[in-house]
């Protein structure tokens, strides 16, 4: 019979040991909250650091894995989202607490995504879950080559959308994907926005201020607030955000991106866990999106997301072909290394700068990369 642990101090068990278990470790420390980190063998943020006080590296995140690990801690939570949905099912089925849940879960399939929210009335983008050619050639007829193909499953930071000019691009990557992709227009893009919500157990939601977000090749590199975009787009974002995270239901962070095209606000894409976009929280407002999320699996009271200076920049440093990046510290700047070795595309830590204004913070961060 699976039985909760007692104990005096709480713990969170945090499935995988990238850079945003590196930070939730970091926060959980000033709260008092002991962590333990399950993760895969490999290059990893946690275990390269020694950051947390328990690392434990394990072949696959199996049923029988997550009910041992559920056994020792309080709540698990999860670096990332791909995870075996089957195995989260089955052991919050039988007792495990997980935040967040399965169904929440679910939505990093961008499919099941894109087919709820537009159930729930949210406004998404035109698309389309296709799997053959017919489905895939009237999508483009309706709404003109090129289109967007994404993966439904496992695309991150660029891997798995590709912009496809023709029917036999979009098949080719549709081979690629497994032979099912969610499929959109190209859109007149005005900005891209992030909200980063969190979701209490009790379903009270709270949002962090929009930001702004820049991205080259499908990986976010910049992320400033506050955001340059009218008060009127800024506040239908924070609503639509808000809206998202009800109809997730995930509990702790919710990161919602969106797209402006003119004065229209469309849902991209979800992820129910600490997000690149908020990295900027750690210094640029009253409780980091990290401590705000032990603080909902906890079940406890939410920290202020209000912003605590003027304005803040984070630009991520995303790995070269060869060599580290060098970095230099400044006046209002601070730099977060995740320990990984390089390669390309690859996150290897990020800077935020805070200051006056938006320009010069961005100025400030950009500079510390040269």
């Amino acid at each position: 019979m699976f039985t909760k642990p007692s104990r005096s101090r709480a713990k969170i068990g945090i499935v995988g040991g990238g850079q945003l278990a590196q930070m939730m470790v970091d926060a959980a420390g000033p709260l008092g909250v002991d962590c333990a980190v399950l993760d895969r063998a490999g290059d990893e943020s946690v275990a390269r650091s020694g950051g947390a006080g328990s690392v434990r590296t394990v072949e696959r995140f199996d049923v029988p894995t997550l009910m041992a690990f559920a056994s020792e801690v309080d709540v698990i939570t999860f670096d990332h989202e791909p995870v075996d949905l089957g195995a989260v099912i089955e052991a919050a089925e039988r007792g495990a607490t997980l935040r967040p849940g399965p169904a929440a879960l679910a939505f990093s399939d961008k499919a099941h995504q894109r087919s709820a929210l537009a159930a729930n009335s949210l406004p998404v983008p035109p698309f389309a879950v296709a799997s053959d050619p017919d489905a895939v050639d009237l999508f483009g007829s309706e709404h003109g080559w090129p289109i967007v193909v994404k993966a439904p499953i496992g695309g991150y930071d660029g891997r798995g959308v590709t912009v496809a000019a023709d029917l036999g691009t979009a098949m080719d990557e549709l081979g690629r994907f497994g032979g099912r992709a969610v499929l959109e227009p190209l859109l007149p893009l005005r900005a891209e926005l992030s909200v980063v919500t969190v979701r209490t157990i009790d379903g009270e939601v709270v949002a962090y201020p929009p930001v702004d977000t820049r991205q080259d090749q499908g990986i976010c590199h910049e992320v400033t607030a506050p955001s340059s975009l009218p008060d009127p787009i800024l506040r239908v974002a924070a609503t639509i955000a808000e809206r998202v995270a009800e109809v997730v239901g995930s509990v702790g962070v919710l990161a919602v991106e969106l797209f402006v095209v003119g004065d229209e606000v469309f849902v991209n894409e979800v992820a129910p866990r600490p997000h690149n976009s908020g990295h900027l929280t750690i210094e640029a407002c009253a409780t980091s999106q990290f401590e705000n999320h032990l603080r909902a699996v906890l079940g406890w009271p939410l920290g202020s997301t209000s912003l605590v200076v003027p304005a803040a920049a984070m630009v991520n440093v995303v790995g070269p072909d060869s060599g580290q990046p060098t970095l230099t510290a400044g006046p209002g700047i601070t730099i977060h290394d995740y320990e990984k070795s390089p390669r390309p595309g690859r996150k290897l830590g990020h800077v935020t700068a805070v200051a006056e204004d938006v320009t010069t913070a961005i100025a400030s961060a950009r500079s510390a990369l040269r």
